[in-house]
């Protein structure tokens, strides 16, 4: 689920940067402020940038390429009462019609090939920035959630390590999180949005989350 897409969605880091000589009475709890929101349009797929700030008093923030092994595996794969693989053509009555969120195809389980199409939980700790989108109809905001159909995706993702090293530093610094796709003006027009976002460290704190003003795509679209 790291890098799925649909007509044309997917993510793309843009920067992160970090000072690390900042004042000692940081919290261990990262952080965050909202900086900015920008939209690019590009002859291909355009861009919606986010910005924040951070703080964190022990600079275990990011995560790298290898950083795979639980807690930081991408899903849970779902078993009965035996210890056996659950399966689309075994799966019991509360289990989810297919989807590419809920089932894997022919996954790797361990070091060995499944050649089946496996029922998983998608793991949250997988990700280290968590989106949300807000889009206001009626005078009122409500959630819109790529997870469902047709989309079945996800804004969350991954930033780099910020340091390193794994000994404790305070850090402060920006992180700006791009995200591409398609369909941008397709899907909110004219609407006015809300963009909510989160960070965690690699301890499973989850920092405060930030909302960005309402704007609609128009507003902040880069001269």
């Amino acid at each position: 689920m790291r890098l799925k897409s649909y007509l044309g969605i997917f993510f793309l880091l843009i920067s992160a940067s970090a000072c690390i000589n900042p004042p000692d009475n940081f919290p261990s709890v990262p952080t965050i402020t909202f900086e900015s929101i920008e939209y690019v349009p590009t002859n291909g797929s355009d861009s919606l940038i986010v910005g924040i700030d951070f703080q964190d008093a022990e600079g275990d923030l990011g995560l790298s390429g290898t950083d795979d092994d639980p807690p930081f595996n991408n899903v849970d794969f779902q078993r009965d009462s035996n210890g056996e693989l659950i399966t689309y053509s075994t799966r019991p009555p509360d289990a989810p019609t297919y989807n590419p969120i809920d089932w894997q195809v022919n996954p790797l389980v361990g070091n060995e090939r499944v050649n089946d199409t496996i029922w998983v939980k998608q793991n949250p700790n997988q990700f280290n920035i968590f989106i949300k989108f807000y889009i206001k109809r009626n005078g009122q905001f409500t959630e819109f959630k790529w997870e469902d159909p047709p989309f079945y995706t996800t804004f969350n993702g991954r930033f780099p390590r910020i340091l390193t090293n794994e000994v404790d530093q305070a850090v402060e610094g920006n992180i700006r999180y791009g995200m591409l796709s398609s369909g941008w003006e397709s899907i909110f027009r004219r609407d006015t949005i809300q963009v909510a976002v989160e960070i965690q460290d690699r301890a499973l704190n989850r920092s405060n989350e930030v909302l960005s003003p309402e704007v609609t795509l128009s507003q902040i679209t880069r001269p």
